[in-house]
């Protein structure tokens, strides 16, 4: 089971489900155009996962805009 990084859809990779490989990573679609606006704003997506991971990381203080 993956999610969509656009809409946040459970998506079930499957041979025919829209896909993108951003550094070495895949990504999965709910449909191809979540997958041209996610070409458009890769790095801008890649980053909000950072930050989310950062935030579920931290010990309860969040420096947004830090990240």
């Amino acid at each position: 089971m993956a999610w969509d990084p656009i809409c946040g859809r459970k998506v079930v990779p499957a041979r025919q489900t829209p896909a993108s490989e951003y550094r070495k990573r895949h990504y999965y679609f709910c449909s191809p155009s979540c997958r041209e606006e996610f070409e458009h704003a890769a790095e801008r997506v890649r980053l909000q996962e950072a930050a989310r991971a950062g935030a579920l990381l931290s010990h309860g203080r969040v420096r947004w805009g830090m990240a």
